[in-house]
């Protein structure tokens, strides 16, 4: 066919056009913007190259071709059983993850640069010897890998190592050698070919976490996938990758500390919000069975702005040392410090004290600490936290054979708490001898041999009978 000009004629070629994907919740701009208008970040909109076909129009197409030839089930027609686990035989590990690795799960597991992601994934070797694990590298080579199992005490024959970043041969070589269990190091580092953006892109992110999802799915291989942080600590790439996931682990701690905290965020088989307890060493991240025990072992026993209290992680009650200082300010607007506790919560709490407990604390710096790393959310360490600050602020030590629990609410009383009885073991197992608690439980059956319970109403009792 010719034009009318003489000249040949030339299908129309599909251009290529450019979006700009916000790298934080995946959202699409036709041009850049300095703030998303999805999520309202900034600076986070990157430039990515797409065909000129309607990728949301043949992704209409596709859904309802698939959708011909799917058909609904009902309830009775599913059959139902119990997920199969894989023990990992490390406590704190299988405790996180709900009591071991559910074959077909897929992990993120997420954490600041050097924290120990890889560590930690590179012990499932020695932990799993009898399983077969295919380790996937996109950052090292498998030599660096295979120092560090060496230091780590991975010897297993059935440790496999692939240095690849190609998303169709990972999927190639599961398929091969059907292993027991895939890890990713990391996802920023695998692409698929079919997309042109570069590694690490929100749609690179997304797809490839897509494919490896349903490979998992599809064979009941159990997957890991290694995740970067962003500077604010939270998880890099689009939200809707932790959705996709069953579990996000959460590697916690400072790089300068021994001591590691494994945060379950999100578990679609255990708890959330459970948390592990490691310490880093020679050999690599070393389980530690009583936590609380280790958190207080370094405590200054008879200093002021010093307290222990009892928080619920999970299902387990962990004691930890509030930390408070208050110095008399140098400046005209007091300082707010708090370290492993929300600041916000710090505020209020310094407001109940200064209106109901008396406390002139609006020309002092405040400043707390959680002791060990920890992150305290829960509102059961609010008497602990205005006891450190009264007992800092008056300069007189808390007994330390106390632990303190209770809400503090806006109106000076304290509140009741949950799981009161298992928290109350917990402190006469470590040999504390009383637990001040909120007199709502005061009446609860005890079961803790040893300790007594010193019932409190209100903020005005509370620092009466502790000064």
């Amino acid at each position: 066919m010719a034009c009318p000009f003489g000249a040949p004629y030339l299908p129309a070629m599909s251009k290529t056009k450019s979006i700009f994907v916000c790298q934080a919740c995946g959202g699409e701009s036709p041009r850049w913007l300095g703030q998303c208008p999805s999520c309202g970040d900034w600076n986070t909109l990157v430039e990515e190259r797409t065909g000129g076909s309607n990728r949301h129009a043949m992704g209409a197409t596709r859904a309802a071709g698939r959708a011909r030839t799917t058909k609904a089930l009902r309830l009775d027609e599913v059959q139902s059983g119990r997920e199969s686990r894989i023990m990992t035989r490390n406590g704190e590990l299988d405790r996180v993850l709900g009591g071991g690795i559910v074959r077909g799960s897929v992990v993120l597991v997420a954490g600041d640069p050097g924290i120990g992601k890889s560590t930690l994934m590179t012990e499932l070797g020695a932990l799993l010897q009898d399983h077969k694990i295919l380790y996937v590298t996109g950052e090292e080579s498998p030599s660096q890998v295979k120092m560090r199992a060496e230091r780590l005490g991975v010897t297993s024959d059935s440790f496999l190592l692939l240095s690849e970043t190609d998303v169709e041969s990972i999927i190639a070589c599961v398929h091969e050698e059907q292993p027991d269990l895939l890890v990713i190091d990391s996802i920023q580092t695998v692409f698929r070919t079919d997309l042109q953006s570069a590694p690490g892109s929100v749609a690179q992110v997304r797809e490839s976490a897509s494919a490896l999802i349903q490979l998992a799915k599809a064979t009941g291989t159990s997957a890991f996938i290694v995740g970067h942080v962003t500077k604010q600590g939270s998880i890099a790439g689009p939200r809707v990758l932790e959705h996709m996931v069953d579990t996000v682990l959460q590697l916690e701690g400072d790089r300068h500390h021994a001591f590691r905290i494994l945060r379950a965020v999100k578990n679609r088989f255990g708890s959330t919000n459970e948390i592990g307890v490691f310490e880093m060493q020679s050999g690599g991240l070393s389980a530690v069975d009583n936590p609380s025990a280790l958190f207080l072992s370094e405590r200054a026993a008879h200093a002021s702005g010093t307290v222990v209290v009892c928080s619920i992680e999970g299902t387990r009650p962990l004691l930890a040392e509030i930390q408070a200082l208050v110095t008399p300010t140098s400046y005209a607007t007091p300082q707010r410090t708090a370290t492993g506790f929300d600041p916000r919560r710090l505020q209020m709490l310094l407001a109940v004290l200064e209106k109901r407990g008396g406390l002139r604390l609006s020309d002092s710096d405040v400043f707390v600490n959680v002791t060990g790393g920890l992150k305290l959310t829960e509102p059961a360490v609010d008497m602990g936290m205005v006891a450190a600050i009264a007992s800092s602020f008056r300069d007189k030590a808390v007994s330390p054979t106390s632990v303190l629990m209770g809400e503090v609410g806006l109106g000076g009383e304290i509140r009741s708490v949950s799981q009161l009885e298992s928290r109350i073991r917990e402190a006469s197992k470590l040999g504390f001898k009383d637990v001040w608690i909120p007199a709502a439980g005061a009446q609860a059956p005890d079961g803790a041999k040893g300790c007594e319970r010193v019932p409190l109403r209100t903020l005005d009792e509370l620092l009466g009978r502790l000064f």
